[in-house]
C-alpha cells in the first residue's frame, strides 16, 4: 500500500517509513504487559481481546484524514495486536516437545509471510480504488481472526520444561537473544519492507508487478521458516542455525546492492532470495527465548524478546527511508547488511 499512501497523503519517503513501522512501535510498549497477561489469564483471552481490538483500530484507520491521525491509529493497532505474540507462541510451546518445537514454531511463524503473500496479491488492487478500503480489509481480517482464535484455541495447562527462569527480565541470556535478533531483523524490515517502493521508484516496475515480487519473497519465506525450524530440531540448537543465517543474509544483501542496476533477470533473484532468507529465522529466536524461560514464564520471555526486536524494527524503516533519500538506494542497502553481522557477533556469546 506504500505507493498509494504516499500519493494520497503526500508523504515523504521518511514519513512513509514511519507509517510502515508504526504498528511495531506500538507493540514495543505492550508486548511485556501482554506477556504477563497471557501467563496470568491464558492464551485465548489475550488473543481474542488483543486481535479484536487491533481490528477495530484498523477499521478506524480506514477513515483517517491525515498523517498524524493515521499514525496514531496504526500505533494503537500495534499496541493491541501485540497480544498474538505471547498468546499463540505460548500455546505452541506448551503443545509440542523440544524435538518437534522448532518445526512447530516455524510453522506458526509462517503466519506472517502467508499474510504478506496474500496482502501483496490483493491490497494493491483494493488500495488503488481506496486506501481506506485497504485498511478496512486488514481490520476485517483481524476481527475474523479474533473470532476464529476464540473458537479453536484452548489454554494449555502449565507443563514444566526448559530452565524455568524465575525473572526473565533480569536474565542476560534472554537480553542477548533479544538484542541479537533485533540486529538480524534489519534486512527484513528494510529490504522486504521497501521492496515495492524500490522496484517501483528505482527500477520502474508497476505497483502490481512490484507487489508480485514481494509475494514471491513472502512465499519463499514461508518455506524458509519451516525449513529453518526443522533444521534446528535436527541440529538440537536454535542459536547455531540462527548465526549461520545471519552471516548468509548479510552476504546476499550486499550482493543485491551490487546488482541493484543490473538486468532484472540478475537483480530480482538476488532480491527475492535475500528477502526470503531475512524472514526465515524468526522462529529460531522465538524458540530460543521461550525454551530458556520455560512454559510458566514463556509469555514474559516472548514479550521481552519481541519488545526489543520491535523497538529496533520500528526505527529501521524510518532511518532507512531518510538514508536512501539523502544518499542512494545502494548505500542504504549496504548499510543494512552491516546489522546482521553485528547480530552474529552478539549471538556468538551464546552456547549452541
Amino acid at each position: 500500500m506504500a505507493p498509494f499512501l504516499r500519493s494520497h497523503y503526500h508523504l515523504s519517503l521518511g514519513e512513509t517509513g514511519v507509517l510502515i513501522s508504526a504498528s511495531l512501535a506500538g507493540s514495543v510498549v505492550s508486548l511485556v504487559p501482554w506477556g504477563y497477561g497471557t501467563d496470568r489469564f491464558g492464551e485465548r483471552a489475550a488473543l481474542v481481546a488483543g486481535i479484536g481490538g487491533c481490528g477495530a483500530a484498523l477499521l478506524g484507520a480506514a477513515t483517517a484524514h491525515g498523517f498524524w491521525s493515521l499514525l496514531g491509529l496504526l500505533v494503537l493497532a500495534g499496541i493491541l495486536g501485540a497480544s498474538v505474540q505471547s498468546s499463540s507462541g505460548r500455546a505452541v510451546m506448551a503443545a509440542f516437545p523440544p524435538a518437534q518445537r522448532g518445526l512447530a514454531l516455524g510453522i506458526r511463524q509462517t503466519a506472517i509471510p502467508i499474510a504478506g503473500f496474500a496482502a501483496a496479491l490483493t491490497l494493491p488492487h483494493v488500495a488503488r480504488a481506496s486506501t481506506g478500503w485497504g485498511f478496512a480489509t486488514l481490520g476485517i481480517a483481524c476481527v475474523v481472526a479474533a473470532g476464529v482464535g476464540g473458537a479453536v484455541i484452548r489454554d494449555v495447562p502449565v507443563r514444566d520444561g526448559g530452565e524455568q527462569v524465575d525473572r526473565p527480565l533480569r536474565d542476560r541470556r534472554l537480553w542477548r537473544i533479544a538484542l541479537g535478533s533485533a540486529l538480524v531483523v534489519a534486512p527484513q524490515m528494510c529490504l522486504v519492507g521497501f521492496t515495492v517502493l524500490l522496484l517501483h521508484d528505482h527500477r520502474g516496475l508497476t505497483t502490481g508487478h512490484a507487489a508480485a515480487v514481494l509475494a514471491a519473497v513472502q512465499l519463499l519465506g514461508i518455506v524458509g521458516r519451516i525449513a529453518s525450524g526443522r533444521w534446528s530440531d535436527v541440529a538440537g540448537s536454535r542459536i547455531g542455525p540462527l548465526r549461520v543465517i545471519a552471516l548468509a543474509d548479510a552476504v546476499l544483501v550486499v550482493a543485491a546492492a551490487v546488482a541493484l542496476d543490473a538486468p532484472l533477470a540478475v537483480f530480482l533473484p538476488l532480491l527475492v532470495v535475500a528477502g526470503a532468507l531475512s524472514m526465515s529465522w524468526n522462529g529460531l529466536a522465538f524458540a530460543a527465548a521461550i525454551e530458556l524461560a520455560g512454559h510458566r514464564r514463556s509469555g514474559v520471555a516472548i514479550g521481552l524478546q519481541q519488545s526489543v526486536l520491535n523497538a529496533f524494527g520500528a526505527v529501521y524503516p524510518g532511518l532507512f527511508g531518510v538514508l536512501v533519500a539523502a544518499t542512494t538506494w545502494r548505500a542504504g542497502i549496504v548499510a543494512v547488511a552491516v546489522l546482521p553481522l553485528l547480530g552474529y557477533r552478539v549471538l556468538r556469546a551464546l552456547p549452541g
